[in-house]
């Protein structure tokens, strides 16, 4: 092979393995958040589903609607941090895109 089509199967392997590895990334994604007083933690996935939601015996002394407020507080600042992190995923593989890091000059074929 020429030196061109070297760099640009080396560069279109570079992308793909950023994309798995970006992939990989996204399955993994967990947002968590533990009320400063430590009554509720609540965790989501990478889609910002609820996949765990701890509470202390001391929720019990609370009104329901504060303790309500509470889990949806923390489930949205759990939901937050997973949506950071995702964002922070995307952005990684963005820039494994941009026209300094593509794989040759779509021109040149």
């Amino acid at each position: 092979m020429s030196a061109e089509m070297d760099a640009l199967v080396t560069g279109v392997t570079n992308q793909l393995e950023a994309l798995e590895a970006a992939l990989y990334d996204l399955k993994r994604v967990r947002g968590s958040f533990r009320a400063d007083d430590g009554s509720v933690t609540a965790e989501v996935d990478g889609e910002g589903a609820l996949v765990g939601l701890w509470l202390t015996e001391s929720v019990t002394s609370r009104p329901p609607a504060e303790v309500a407020q509470l889990i949806l507080w923390a489930c949205g600042r759990a939901a937050a941090e997973a949506g950071a992190q995702r964002s922070r995923i995307v952005a990684r593989l963005n820039e494994s895109f941009t026209p300094g890091n593509v794989a040759g000059d779509p021109d040149s074929a």
